[in-house]
């Protein structure tokens, strides 16, 4: 807490009670370990665009919570445009992800279509989210006008 503080230069106490005002507020959802890929034999990354055969709720409940269980998907977000989602894979090697595609992903229900494209180099990852937008959200807050008065 005490290297945050410096950083931001408030004390460790204001920093303590900051952190948990922006908890309480939903701003701060949660924290979490960075882990190496590499470290743990997930060196390549993979986008996946998934196609499915029909856009109906019932597709996508049975292929989202299904995909939720396959190893190895970091990432699923639907997205609108040309495809229903976009996975973030982590896979040993291309063998592995050949695998991942064929014995689990083309398997589930509605999947038309993938189309794979393999990161030959992660140039910007888990940067999160700008902290200016804190500011930006703290100070409207102060300066948020009052309840306009009648006059008479």
């Amino acid at each position: 807490m005490t290297a945050l503080a410096d950083r931001i230069g408030l004390s460790p106490n204001a920093t303590t009670e900051r952190m948990r005002r922006l908890q309480r507020e939903g701003v701060i959802t949660g924290f979490r370990a960075v882990l190496s890929p590499q470290a743990l034999d997930r060196g390549l990354t993979a986008f996946v665009e998934v196609r499915l055969d029909r856009t109906s709720s019932d597709v996508f409940e049975a292929f989202a919570s299904l995909v939720r269980q396959l190893e190895g998907v970091e990432e699923c977000h639907m997205v609108a445009g040309g495809f229903d989602y976009l996975l973030k894979t982590r896979h040993r090697d291309m063998a592995a992800y050949r695998a991942f595609l064929s014995d689990r992903l083309v398997d589930l229900p509605g999947v038309r279509e993938t189309r794979t494209y393999a990161v030959i180099e992660a140039v910007v990852e888990g940067r999160g989210l700008p902290l200016g937008t804190l500011a930006d959200r703290s100070n409207a807050k102060q300066k948020a006008p009052s309840a306009p008065r009648s006059v008479k």
